[in-house]
């Protein structure tokens, strides 16, 4: 049975183009082709960037982060309570005004003094800004490093050129050394997301970011495994092209640097419509769907191939629309903020947050013992 699901699956019928098996694929002359047990290295590749990710944090980013006045804030603890924990964990963060009441009615508590429990709780199971900081560093550097190394796999290429070469001979096509390569540390860093995917910064589109790491993982494997290579070391640059702008947004951000976050940030938004929104939809997925059929009628594997690439484009345009709306009130002079951001909030009684060892200045100076009181507005920064 096995055996027989085995077969099915690798059906040449279902992967290949009608006139090509997995037989014309195998390594001979000279000729080395991807091989799927290949991507099994892609899983020590992740378990060895999530080690390199933490004495990167714990050492460069963390450096950088105290050089320019970011440190940990001392975060006022909450009185241990069984019951409002449990509500916290199983019921609702933000419970209505109706469950404080009953809520406080069970504890003996006025309803002043739960809300400031469930404020104060929540601001507990929020990541610090020194957290977001070292993850922000880590991906920009990774995203950066990608990118650079991306373009000087395929710059030198014809196909960088004239998309029509991504076809030609396909797919007897053989793979490189720096493809081999490329292939195996993009797999492994999305691996890496989704298994450090409890312990990193949750976002609002947190949905979405799995989802997007799982299709990508499906089609850099798919795409490896049927010898799509050229077209996917194409999909893997255009996608590396702008997150590096948005990831060093964040970082001045964190630091209190507004200017240089805006400006970063116009920068990322600017690549992000050109790559995802221009040149994925209209050079790359146009090269996946009509080139291909100038040379063999379409099969299964085509159709899974470029519906893994009409899923990223749909995410493409979910964040387009997050980008543009916060592009919009940068533009009519609000603080460009990030809309998935989960924002830390203030007791209106009392400071929420003291910083350790006293005032720490960010890069224009601000003093960040201020009354958190003064404006809760400061606490909602990019993300």
């Amino acid at each position: 049975m096995l055996d027989l699901m085995y077969e099915w699956f690798w059906w040449d019928r279902l992967w290949l183009p009608y006139n090509v098996t997995w037989t014309d694929l195998e390594d001979r002359d000279g000729r080395v082709y991807a091989k799927a047990s290949d991507l099994c290295f892609t899983l020590p590749c992740a378990f060895a960037l999530m080690v390199l990710r933490f004495l990167f944090e714990r050492s460069i980013a963390t450096y950088f982060a105290h050089l320019l006045g970011i440190k940990d804030r001392v975060r006022l603890k909450v009185k241990a309570n069984p019951i409002l924990e449990e509500s916290f964990l199983s019921s609702s963060k933000h419970p209505k005004q109706s469950e404080i009441e009953t809520l406080a009615k069970r504890n003996d508590w006025t309803p002043r003094q739960v809300e400031r429990w469930f404020r104060r709780r929540r601001n507990l199971a929020r990541p610090s800004v020194l957290k977001k900081f070292r993850e922000a560093c880590w991906r920009f550097t990774f995203y950066l490093v990608a990118f650079v190394a991306g373009m000087a796999v395929i710059v030198d290429k014809p196909w960088f050129y004239d998309l029509r070469e991504t076809w030609k001979g396909f797919p007897i096509q053989t793979m490189l050394t720096s493809q081999y390569w490329y292939y195996m540390i993009e797999m492994g860093f999305y691996w890496s997301l989704l298994f450090s995917v409890a312990s990193d910064v949750k976002r609002k589109d947190f949905k979405e970011q799995i989802i997007h790491h799982v299709a990508t993982i499906m089609l850099i494997s798919f795409s490896w495994c049927t010898n799509y290579i050229r077209a996917g070391t194409l999909v893997m640059a255009v996608h590396d092209a702008s997150d590096y702008f948005l990831e060093s947004a964040k970082m001045f951000n964190y630091a209190g640097w507004k200017t240089t976050c805006n400006v970063l940030f116009i920068m990322f938004a600017v690549a992000f419509i050109i790559t995802r929104l221009i040149i994925f939809p209209f050079w790359i997925i146009h090269c996946t769907v009509i080139y291909p059929l100038e040379l063999y009628p379409p099969f299964f594997g085509y159709y899974l191939f470029n519906g893994i690439l009409v899923v990223l484009q749909l995410l493409h345009i979910f964040w387009a629309f997050l980008i543009l709306r916060m592009a919009l009130k940068f533009m009519t002079g609000n603080i460009v903020e990030d809309e998935r951001s989960d924002h830390e909030e203030t007791d209106n009684s009392e400071d929420e947050e003291t910083v350790k060892n006293g005032p720490v200045a960010n890069g224009h100076g601000a003093n960040a013992t201020a009354n958190a009181t003064a404006n809760n507005n400061k606490h909602r920064k990019t993300e």
